[in-house]
């Protein structure tokens, strides 16, 4: 990956490479101002506002805080965690639910190919996000771990410390789809045992929220095709599960 920037003369400029085993997407740049990308395509780079402050990546020292490029968006995993009745905080049982995480850095966003209309990343420094489980690159960055996802990976997102149905916000093109319980009895009477529905995954139900809609090339929003109430149904395994307060939802493009 290759960063360029536009330079005085007289402003003093490297580029180096992190450590001989980090891949090309990673760069270290130093400079005594502010460094601008023409490409989304490098993950993050590295500046030293202040080079008294040591940082670590995957245990190697580089020389300053890493800041995420285009629409890439650093962030913090988090365990899932559950309220008892009593107000105990308890791990999620759930192992295959999306990944939960606090956003540490954010980029601008990414320029669009044909326009090159900034594409505005929707999340921001603090925000809580949901992931899927197999998006983005792992990390280790000051002896935490840390996962570089794209905005296109964020499912949704909320302020505070717990998901609830009055804080998330489906990301962009994202429905949040209430999943109606499914029946273990047929129309004729027969009773349907729990082990034979266990792998089925619902495709239908109530919409419970819905994002803001899907940026244009222009940069504006494209209207949602449904809203808050519709019962609408959707593609086999298009969803992606998530618990919140309890009850079963899946996030659903609006494509699908």
């Amino acid at each position: 990956a290759i960063l360029s920037s536009m330079m005085p003369s007289y402003t003093s400029l490297f580029v180096a490479a992190m450590a001989a085993a980090t891949t090309s997407a990673f760069t270290t740049t130093v400079t005594s101002k502010s460094l601008s990308s023409s490409s989304s395509s490098a993950l993050f780079m590295s500046s030293t506002p202040e080079l008294t402050k040591q940082c670590f990546l995957d245990g190697k020292k580089i020389r300053g805080p890493i800041t995420p490029l285009g629409n890439f968006v650093l962030v913090r995993t988090k365990d899932t965690l559950d309220a008892t009745d009593g107000g105990i905080l308890l791990p999620d049982q759930a192992k295959d639910r999306p990944t939960e995480g606090e956003v540490v850095a954010a980029g601008p966003g990414k320029l669009h190919p044909h326009t090159g209309v900034r594409i505005t990343n929707p999340v921001t420094i603090g925000d809580s996000v949901l992931f899927g489980k197999f998006d983005g690159h792992d990390m280790n960055y000051n002896e935490e771990a840390v996962t570089m996802i794209r905005d296109d990976d964020v499912l949704l997102y909320y302020k505070g410390v717990r998901m609830t149905l009055a804080n998330v916000i489906p990301c962009r093109d994202y429905v949040l789809v209430a999943i109606e319980k499914q029946k273990t009895e047929t129309s004729s009477g027969i009773v349907v045992a729990e082990t034979v529905m266990r792998d089925y995954n619902p495709c239908e139900g109530k919409v419970a929220k819905v994002g803001e809609g899907r940026m244009t090339s222009t940069g504006e929003f494209s209207t949602p095709p449904c809203k808050e109430g519709d019962f609408v149904k959707f593609k086999d395994y298009a969803g992606n599960e998530v618990k919140i307060e309890g009850k079963q939802y899946s996030l659903v493009r609006m494509v699908d």
